[in-house]
């Protein structure tokens, strides 16, 4: 599958680069055409790596590439949830090709770090572990993740029922979102004193702590057909990936720019806000979310892999 992959992966870099299309466009910014042609020697590398795995077997310096690649891919992959965000709420991305490449290297990301972390030696014997609690120092991840998100929730849930925050009023952010082409789905929760920002940030809410708790590790009573059986551990652990890759270095490099914008450093960009002021109160609460939750989700995500690991794994004999 990883070679099937980079085949793919390359192919669409080297299309790009043909018709001059940039593969790296987030609607403000186009990345120079060079960059096509970076992705096209990810591509062609990788396709060399996991063919040598396939003929040779996973040699250490083999492994070592296979995770700069994946690397490589996981950058390549940045800004992800923001697409599959923007596409649930039905609105339309920034760049097709650009969300194409993301998605195709997120996929690339998680091929090559499974056959980086294929099993050194065969196993068997390997059963479920019982369903756990994360350490405490999770625990608490959890909870400033959690926390992070009251002031972010707060600020939206002022603006869908009519009032007034840091000078932008309910009826000016509906006005913004028509205008920046939300979909009706989008429109119609906000008639409702809803917001779909919120909503997303219960559900992530909600991953964080199946990731932390027990009963993320077991279907629960209200899954009729499912009850009692084990959660498949690639579930909660694929978007939690994605939006530990996605919303903390997101939320990182924003709070830098807000630390930047506040010393006087650079000029804050007003955007939809009355003032520089308020577009920046409005982006330390968002960036402040994003990077707390990210973090929390990466420290979530890696514990319930290592709490979910199969054990009981027995050597097999070779001859």
């Amino acid at each position: 599958m990883a070679v099937l992959w980079a085949a793919v992966y390359g192919a669409f870099g080297l299309a790009c680069a043909l018709s001059g299309t940039p593969v790296f466009h987030d609607g403000v910014i186009r990345g120079a055409i060079a960059l096509d042609w970076a992705v096209v020697a990810v591509g062609v590398l990788a396709a060399l790596v996991c063919g040598a795995v396939v003929r040779h077997g996973l040699r250490p310096a083999l492994r070592v590439l296979l995770w700069v690649l994946c690397g490589l891919t996981g950058i390549a992959a940045f800004s992800l949830l923001m697409d599959v965000i923007t596409l649930m709420t039905g609105e339309g991305v920034d760049s097709r090709v650009a969300a194409a490449n993301r998605s195709l290297a997120a996929v690339g990301a998680v091929l090559l770090a499974a056959t980086a972390r294929a099993v050194r030696r065969p196993t068997t014997g390997a059963t479920a572990p019982a369903p756990s609690l994360a350490p405490l120092p999770v625990q608490f991840a959890a909870c400033a993740g959690t926390v992070a998100f009251l002031p972010y929730a707060a600020m939206k849930l002022v603006w869908v029922s009519g009032g007034t925050f840091a000078g932008v009023s309910g009826k000016e952010m509906i006005a913004i979102s028509e205008r920046n082409g939300a979909s009706g789905i989008w429109l119609t929760l906000e008639s409702w004193g809803l917001d779909a920002t919120v909503l997303l940030a219960v559900l992530g809410v909600f991953l964080l702590w199946g990731l932390v708790r027990p009963w993320g590790q077991v279907f629960p009573r209200w899954t009729v057909f499912l009850h009692g059986r084990r959660v498949p551990r690639w579930l909660p652990l694929t978007p939690a990936l994605i939006g530990a890759a996605t919303l903390a270095p997101y939320g990182l490099l924003g709070l830098g720019y807000c630390t930047l914008a506040a010393a006087g450093v650079v000029t804050m960009r007003q955007g939809d806000a009355h003032s520089p002021g308020d577009a920046l109160l409005m982006s330390w609460i968002g960036m402040v979310a994003f990077a707390t939750y990210g973090g929390a989700l990466t420290i979530a995500a890696r514990s319930y892999w290592l709490r979910t690991r199969p054990i009981n794994q027995l050597p097999v004999r070779t001859e």
